[in-house]
């Protein structure tokens, strides 16, 4: 008999995207409402996330919104509270790119609180439910490729994402025995709102073209058929990995 691929189908599944009001959030929200997800979109701005949840309810999708501040570890608690997710997609971060030598302490705490510690314990918060309803689940941080390699200007943002790396992975060890994956996507530059202004600089354009080896810069369609993968059965034995979405930036 032929094996059948695992359906990459997700009817019938509640996942949770933060920072969903906008760029990657966005993208990964329409990929799992599009695969049959419910998703909760999870955010501090309501207005934002009430557009996507329209956009995606007239696509004929299933969306919700949920308004929080992630660096509140109390109030995030109490908002996630018995809500059992079946997917996460860790997604809300910033970034404060300057050099070394002249960041502050308020920007290490703008970049880390938000983009790890935040990350930490969501990650924390929805894996109590998921371990509580007893049925698995995938949870997807939003890395990046400077979770594996260095950049100028980026010492924030590679420590808070080098972090997620190495927490993805003893993640996926301690909830493992709940049939509880932990994995990460990690894109390249991505066209979006918050990166198009480093783009105005042809210089800092012209650097990243030239090490992307696709010659091109990522789009969103880029990285949602990755989040859709690890979400759903077809991914059924990938836990404590990375998927690098990066157009060949890290394979030199």
């Amino acid at each position: 008999m032929l094996p059948r691929t695992p359906s990459f189908r997700l009817d019938g599944r509640t996942a949770l995207v933060t920072g969903a009001g906008r760029g990657l959030g966005i993208a990964g929200a329409a990929a799992l409402a599009e695969a049959g997800a419910e998703v909760t979109l999870c955010a501090r701005t309501l207005p934002e996330l009430e557009a996507v949840a329209a956009e995606i309810v007239a696509r004929g999708g299933k969306a919700k919104t949920l308004q929080c501040n992630l660096r509140d570890t109390d109030a995030l608690k109490a908002a996630l509270k018995d809500k059992p997710f079946d997917i996460l997609l860790n997604n809300a971060g910033n970034n404060v790119p300057k050099p070394f030598t002249e960041i502050t302490e308020a920007d290490y705490d703008k970049v880390l609180d938000l983009n790890l510690k935040s990350a930490y314990f969501v990650a924390q918060t929805v894996a109590q439910s998921m371990i509580a309803a007893g049925r698995g689940g995938s949870i997807i941080h939003t890395s990046s490729q400077m979770g594996h390699v260095g950049g100028p200007t980026r010492t924030l943002y590679c420590a808070s994402k080098w972090g997620i790396e190495g927490l993805n992975k003893a993640m996926a060890l301690d909830l493992a025995p709940y049939k509880i994956r932990s994995n990460t996507i990690a894109p390249t530059f991505v066209e979006t709102a918050m990166t198009k202004p480093f783009f105005e600089n042809k210089a800092f354009r012209d650097d990243v073209m030239s090490k992307i080896k696709l010659g091109r810069l990522g789009q969103l369609e880029d990285i949602m058929g990755a989040i859709v993968f690890l979400a759903s059965d077809a991914a059924a034995l990938i836990t404590g990995t990375s998927i690098v979405i990066d157009g060949g930036w890290t394979a030199e």
